[in-house]
């Protein structure tokens, strides 16, 4: 229908420009308690949801459960032999505010080793349905969704299970979900980039050690590289899509299955967790249009140029909410420092970090020149052999799930409702600023 079309994109034409016209004259307008420019642009700032695992600070960045990444680093139980903090460490605190023992922290791994047991075989005969070049996100979250068969949840609640218990079941499948998840991931992975050879999990090796096993990487380094990058990239308060999204679908009484699988479809998109995929990408076409491995600061400038006079952002650097260097970059620099600084894609990581704000604050609308989290973990994989770089965003998403998932379980402890804002239409808008409509308020 050529002509539904044409008339689509003509009537959105005129909708956008008298948007454009609206914000401009009246952005700064109360509408509710919010702005009008804010229900246009992305509900940004409008504080509208209780998260209790995490808090993101526009100066101090995240925080979890009060405590930021340098004190996790340090008082977190770590693996023997290793100095970066245990992923069950942090679930542990999240779910209780408490900071756990050594002991506890080995009891969760137990627990999760036994539960990723009880994998439904089914999950990788579905995966094996797909077509091999498939996008990893896109099996990943097949191979969730295949999971949901076994939801504790969804059972009980069919059978008339009390609204007060509904907890309990929630906790039990986001525990059995984040215990068999990196087995998924990393059938997704050796399926697509190792020729489907399996890899038996050990059971005395903690979660991120025993996905970086799972995953076929051995090193040390890399295991420690997993511990680190599962803990940093748990959480990051709920407005973020990923958790925004889990939150939402969680509040209908979805299971945690299908609440996850939907927060992961929203971590894939290129604005959220698959920007870095595309930082590692875009490293690797300067590396080649610069005709080096090696750029210095001047040629990476002006790729840089070249790369905003195309209208293209540079990607791994700006925040919706930071207006600082991301803490989880500087956690990933410091690793870096300490386990490859000699190495040459970290190096140009660096003096990407040294050229770039310096070139967007001098554009003068940048809020946030700086490198988020994404701008650093591609290199760190790449050291350690990890070159396929559209599987990223499934390490992402693995450790995504223990902040989102330890969140749905408070947010069904504490009986939160469906969530369910107010829209409103330009139609209204207009009215409203012509005094002949007050729906919203």
């Amino acid at each position: 229908m050529e002509k539904l079309k044409t008339l689509f994109k003509a009537k959105a034409d005129q909708l956008s420009a008298e948007i454009k016209d609206i914000i401009k004259e009246h952005g700064a307008k109360k509408i509710g308690e919010v702005n009008l420019s804010q229900i246009y642009q992305g509900m940004r700032g409008i504080t509208g949801m209780v998260y209790e695992t995490s808090l993101l600070d526009a100066q101090e960045g995240i925080r979890f459960r009060g405590y930021t990444i340098p004190e996790l680093q340090q008082k977190l139980p770590k693996a023997i032999g290793g100095t970066e903090p245990l992923p069950e460490g942090l679930f542990w605190l999240m779910m209780t505010g408490e900071i756990p023992s050594d002991a506890d922290a080995k009891t969760l791994s137990q627990d999760w080793s036994e539960r990723a047991k009880k994998m439904p075989t089914h999950v990788y005969k579905a995966l094996d349905s797909l077509p091999l070049e498939t996008h990893p996100m896109t099996q990943f979250v097949i191979g969730v969704m295949a999971l949901q068969n076994d939801s504790i949840f969804a059972k009980k609640y069919s059978e008339g299970v009390n609204k007060k218990d509904y907890w309990s079941f929630i906790y039990e499948d986001s525990m059995n979900l984040i215990a068999r998840i990196p087995a998924v991931a990393a059938y997704v992975y050796r399926r697509k980039y190792k020729g489907g050879t399996e890899v038996t999990a050990i059971d005395s090796l903690d979660w991120a050690g025993n996905f970086a096993h799972l995953l076929g990487f051995d090193q040390d380094g890399f295991k420690e590289l997993m511990r680190l990058y599962m803990t940093i990239h748990a959480d990051h308060e709920g407005g973020n899509v990923s958790a925004h999204t889990t939150h939402l679908v969680g509040s209908a009484l979805s299971d945690p299955y299908l609440a996850f699988a939907a927060g992961m479809n929203g971590l894939a998109g290129p604005l959220h967790g698959l920007a870095n995929q595309e930082v590692i990408k875009w490293i690797f076409e300067m590396q080649k249009s610069l005709g080096t491995e090696t750029p210095n600061g001047e040629q990476i400038a002006a790729y840089v140029q070249k790369t905003l006079t195309d209208g293209k952002v540079v990607p791994g650097y700006g925040h919706a909410v930071l207006r600082k260097t991301d803490p989880r970059f500087t956690a990933q620099q410091e690793f870096a420092k300490k386990h490859m600084p000699d190495d040459k894609v970290v190096n140009t990581v660096w003096k990407i970090f040294e050229t770039v704000p310096p070139i967007l604050q001098s554009l003068g609308k940048i809020k946030n020149p700086w490198p988020n989290v994404d701008a650093h973990s591609g290199a760190l994989l790449i050291h350690y052999g990890m070159k396929d770089y559209e599987y990223y965003t499934v390490l992402f998403g693995v450790s995504r799930a223990l902040g989102v998932l330890a969140s749905l379980c408070w947010c069904r402890a504490l009986n939160f409702p469906i969530e369910r804002p107010k829209s409103v239409t330009t139609e209204n808008v207009k009215a409203w600023l012509k005094g002949e409509d007050q729906v919203w308020e």
